[in-house]
């Protein structure tokens, strides 16, 4: 346990590296936190739809500036003092969409290709993406607290932007699958345990 928290707070302190300049730039602007996180969405549909037609070093570049935007929305909220409920509420729809929107990208391209198993793994791990956010989502919802797991949306954004930049997308996604599926489970025990 002590090392997943460990990898918790490694993720919070690079978040913080990589934001802390871009929001002292951003806090000058008009743009509000929820600007910026529509924005993120925009540019994760814009990934998908590099990614459908097989651009796919360009659509990793752009999972990872959709990924700096996902950063932001929070860290903005947080130094102008605007984090509402409402304001969360959007970042997380707006993160499942922007997840989901690179998920159907991935299989319009494999689709096209006629590639079962490119088919099949992106389908798990739409899933299982969806499944580590509504577990956590769910306990939340009755009063618990969920916040474990080796693999949540930073890691799955960023192994898959490099699958994607690489042309490893196969090896992307097996990664995706095999950890989201170990992170529900993770969860799920965590919150049958309290």
């Amino acid at each position: 346990m002590a090392k997943l928290i460990d990898l918790s707070q490694t993720r919070r302190r690079i978040s913080r590296y990589i934001s802390e300049p871009a929001i002292k730039v951003l806090s000058r602007t008009g743009l509000s936190p929820n600007t910026v996180t529509v924005i993120g969405l925009l540019w994760s549909v814009g990934a998908a739809v590099a990614i459908a037609p097989g651009y796919l070093l360009l659509g990793g570049i752009l999972v990872l500036v959709a990924g700096l935007f996902d950063i932001l929305d929070g860290a903005l909220a947080r130094a102008k003092g605007q984090s509402t409920a409402s304001g969360a509420l959007l970042d997380s729809i707006c993160d499942r969409l922007a997840e989901a929107a690179l998920f159907c990208g991935l299989l319009v391209l494999y689709v096209g290709q006629s590639a079962h198993l490119e088919i099949w793994l992106t389908c798990a791990a739409l899933v299982g993406a969806l499944m580590v956010s509504y577990i956590r989502a769910r306990a939340e919802g009755v009063g618990m607290k969920c916040e474990v797991g080796i693999f949540t949306r930073p890691e799955r954004v960023i192994v898959l932007a490099l699958g994607l930049i690489l042309n490893q997308v196969v090896i992307a996604l097996i990664i995706v699958v095999v950890f989201s599926w170990v992170t529900v489970i993770q969860r799920f025990v965590h919150v049958m345990r309290q």
